[in-house]
Formats: C-alpha cells, sequence, structure tokens
C-alpha cells in the first residue's frame, strides 16, 4: 500500500509538472515579451501617429529599412515605387519570404486613443490634402516584421537558409504587390520556396490565431461600366437616349448574376458603389459612369460574374435601341486574384503553432465562421499565383475577449476595419504576429 502511495503522489507531481511546463512561457515568447517593452512598443507607437498614403510611404519605408538594417539584414529600398526587401542569408536551405503592408488610409481617426494619428498628406488621387490614419492595422504588421527580424537574427544558431523580409507598399488599393512584381521582384532577389504574411483581424480575440485550409480572401475587380446616350432636353426625352434611365436598368439586372446565376454556395458579390450622370435638373445627359467591386474567391466565379457584367450592360444597350458603337463599355481599371492557402502548408503551421503556444491559441472554426462573413481582398496573391509559390496567410485576432462578448450580448459593435474608430489591442496583437511567424520560419527552415 506504501509503494502504491508513492508512486501516486509522484504520478501526481510528474502530472504538475508537466502542467506548469505547458503553461510557463517559452523562451521565445519572454525574448519577445522584453521586446516588446524595450523596442516594439515605441516603434509600434511612432509608426501609428504618422501613417502615410499608399505609394506615399517614405518616411514608414525608410524608418522600416533601418530597423531591418540594424537587425543585421541586407537591405534594398525603392522596389516597385517604396517597397523595401531584406535579406537574410544563413546557409544552406529554402528562401522564405514573409511580407507586411506599410500603407494608411485617407481616414480622419476618432479612436480616442492617446497616440492618435493627426497625419495629413495630399491625396495621389484627388489632390486634396486629407487625414490619414492607420485603419486597417498595417502598423501592427510592420512593427510585428521588426520583431520577426530581430528573434531571427538572435536565433540563427537554430535555423538554415533564406529569410526574405518584405515591407510592402500600397496593398489599399491593390497595387503594390503587383509594382514589386513588375520590378522583377524574384528575378533580383530569388524566388521564395514558401511564402507567409498575416493580418491583424479586429473582429478575432487579441493574441489568438486563425487560419484557412482555403481562400482567407476574395479576389476583387474594380469595373467602370461606360454608359453613352443621346442627350437632349429633360422635357423631351423622346428625342435622346437616356443613359441614367437605361444604368438604371443595368444596376437592377446586375443583382440577378448572384441570385439567380452563381451557384448558392459559391461566394461572389457585385456591388454598384458610384452612379454618376447629369449636371442639371431639365438636362438629360449623353453618359453616366457606374463603377462596381466585384468579389470572388475562384477563377470560375470571376469569369462568371465578369462575363455576366458584359453581357448585361451590351444587351441592355440593344434594347434600348443603341446603335453597337455606342453600347455600354466595361473595363477593368484594377484586379487581384483570390487569396488561396496550400492546405497542406496551413495544416503544418496549425499543428505548429497549437503544440508550441497551446491549443488555446487557435480560433474555434465556429467562431471564425460567425464572425468573418465579408469578402474583403488582398493584393497578396500577386507574390504567390504567378509563378505558384506555396503559401499561408493567417489572422490574428486584436481586439479584447470582453469587447467581442459585449457585442455578441447585443453590445456596442467593435469597429472594422477602415472605421474611423477603428482601434488594436497592439501588445498581444505584435506579440501573437512575432511569435507565430518566428514558429513558422523555424518550421520552414530547419537547422542543418
Amino acid at each position: 500500500m506504501k509503494n502504491l502511495c508513492s508512486v501516486s503522489v509522484f504520478l501526481l507531481t510528474l502530472s504538475l509538472s508537466v502542467t506548469l511546463c505547458a503553461q510557463s512561457p517559452s523562451d521565445l515568447s519572454r525574448a519577445i515579451d522584453a521586446d516588446y517593452t524595450s523596442h516594439l512598443w515605441p516603434l509600434f507607437d511612432h509608426w501609428h501617429r504618422t501613417p502615410e498614403l499608399s505609394m506615399m510611404e517614405t518616411e514608414t519605408a525608410a524608418r522600416l529599412a533601418k530597423e531591418l538594417r540594424d537587425a543585421g539584414f541586407r537591405v534594398r529600398e525603392g522596389v516597385g515605387g517604396t517597397g523595401v526587401v531584406a535579406i537574410m542569408e544563413n546557409g544552406a536551405g529554402p528562401m522564405v519570404m514573409m511580407r507586411a503592408d506599410m500603407d494608411g488610409l485617407p481616414v480622419e481617426e476618432m479612436s480616442g486613443l492617446p497616440n492618435a494619428s493627426k497625419a495629413r498628406q495630399e491625396s495621389p488621387i484627388t489632390g486634396e490634402v486629407v487625414p490619414v490614419m492607420h485603419a486597417c492595422g498595417h502598423d501592427v504588421h510592420i512593427t510585428s516584421l521588426v520583431g520577426t527580424a530581430r528573434r531571427m537574427a538572435a536565433i540563427r544558431d537554430q535555423w538554415s537558409g533564406t529569410l526574405m523580409l518584405i515591407g510592402q507598399p500600397a496593398e489599399e488599393r491593390v497595387m503594390g504587390a503587383h509594382a514589386m512584381m513588375q520590378d522583377n521582384l524574384w528575378r533580383r532577389f530569388g524566388k521564395p520556396d514558401y511564402a507567409l504574411a498575416f493580418h491583424v483581424w479586429a473582429g478575432g480575440e487579441a493574441g489568438k490565431l486563425a487560419v484557412s485550409e482555403s481562400s482567407p480572401y476574395a479576389g476583387a475587380d474594380a469595373v467602370d461600366i461606360i454608359v453613352h446616350g443621346v442627350g437632349t432636353h429633360g422635357a423631351s426625352p423622346h428625342q435622346g437616349k437616356d443613359p441614367i434611365v437605361l444604368g438604371a436598368q443595368i444596376v437592377l439586372a446586375l443583382q440577378t448574376l448572384v441570385s439567380r446565376e452563381l451557384p448558392p454556395r459559391d461566394a461572389g458579390v457585385v456591388t454598384v458603389g458610384s452612379f454618376h450622370a447629369g449636371t442639371k435638373h431639365n438636362i438629360i445627359s449623353n453618359r453616366a459612369v457606374l463603377q462596381l467591386t466585384v468579389r470572388n474567391t475562384s477563377p470560375e466565379t470571376r469569369k462568371l460574374l465578369l462575363d455576366g457584367i458584359k453581357r448585361i450592360a451590351e444587351n441592355l444597350g440593344r434594347a434600348a435601341g443603341l446603335p453597337e458603337d455606342k453600347l455600354p463599355e466595361v473595363k477593368l481599371s484594377e484586379s487581384t486574384p483570390p487569396t488561396v492557402n496550400d492546405a497542406d502548408l496551413a495544416r503544418r503551421l496549425r499543428k505548429v503553432w497549437s503544440d508550441k503556444m497551446g491549443e488555446q491559441i487557435m480560433m474555434d472554426d465556429a467562431f471564425v465562421a460567425k464572425h468573418n462573413k465579408g469578402m474583403g481582398a488582398e493584393d497578396f496573391p500577386f507574390f504567390t499565383t504567378d509563378p505558384p509559390i506555396p503559401s499561408v496567410y493567417f489572422s490574428v485576432g486584436g481586439t479584447p475577449k470582453a469587447e467581442i462578448d459585449a457585442e455578441d450580448a447585443g453590445g456596442a459593435k467593435v469597429p472594422s476595419h477602415h472605421s474611423p474608430f477603428f482601434k488594436i489591442s497592439p501588445e498581444p496583437s505584435i506579440k501573437a504576429g512575432v511569435e507565430a511567424t518566428v514558429l513558422a520560419l523555424l518550421e520552414l527552415m530547419p537547422k542543418q
């Protein structure tokens, strides 16, 4: 009996010891904690106060380049405009790319935070001086990129290969990744074997992770429809062809694409965000312009929607009696493919994060499905689609659980991305972003 008791006590002690070890912070997380307090928080605070618009991120890029050089990376600036590429070679092994976007938005910050942005810039689109805010969390991304650089440099004895860190401009205008690729990114610096990125998510619990095995972000097309008409006096509509009436018919007919042509289990969006025509009450103009955003999660859906828009616009023009040379014109101005994760790689990294950070680090799939129902788009696929590169784009939660629970209970809504009230809890978000990225890199670049 005495021996049995001794065995029981030993097993209980062992169980408690294992539990305590599992709950205690790792050397990596302790190092990130220290780095956050001394370096990453002041850096985030600086970037949150000083956002810059797309393709105008000159000061942001310069500071990012300095931080990466100080960490020991070989850095090239001005790639694709204001893009930054940092390389650290550490022996034989794969090349892995981690990307962070760095542009702000023309939004006036109303978050009430003590470090709220007061920045102003001249818009490259309108020429007007506009307020600028990090209303999408890109300041979290670049701060985490610096944290990742500092950790990977500090533990070079634990990995092998070539690490490529990218500070990308103009994600908000879905043009920065494409611009960097047009600047011969892979030819100049090498094509990665794997590509990673993450986005902080206001809808997710701060410090937790989510990863999809399919498409975390939709593809997006910006479509302009130019509707031609024949101008006349508003009192004599029979003498002209009214482009406003035709445009309105096109708007209504477009609603049937998703509701009646897209299979119900496939996702797609056709939104008319702008309709401009006319100058005066009693003048029928000779032109109307519709601006659309079209979202998809597969090449097949994209083709169905774009072909349908063209068919509807042109044939309604014919129904209105327009000649063939005056039919509505459908033009694409900006496009990005859907972000599609490599399923095997996503499962592999999910296991690494669960094993190393604890199973509780992953957001519940049901929670993600409930809170992530939009069709936001990303230009990250320009890096990974042609040529194809196995990639994973994951999410890091940015809002305290109490605020999410309060919203679910009918309380105040958590401010969305691009909202003037948008705010992120930087400490858990940045720390989780750095730790998850470093663990993923160690998994993909094992010591040889």
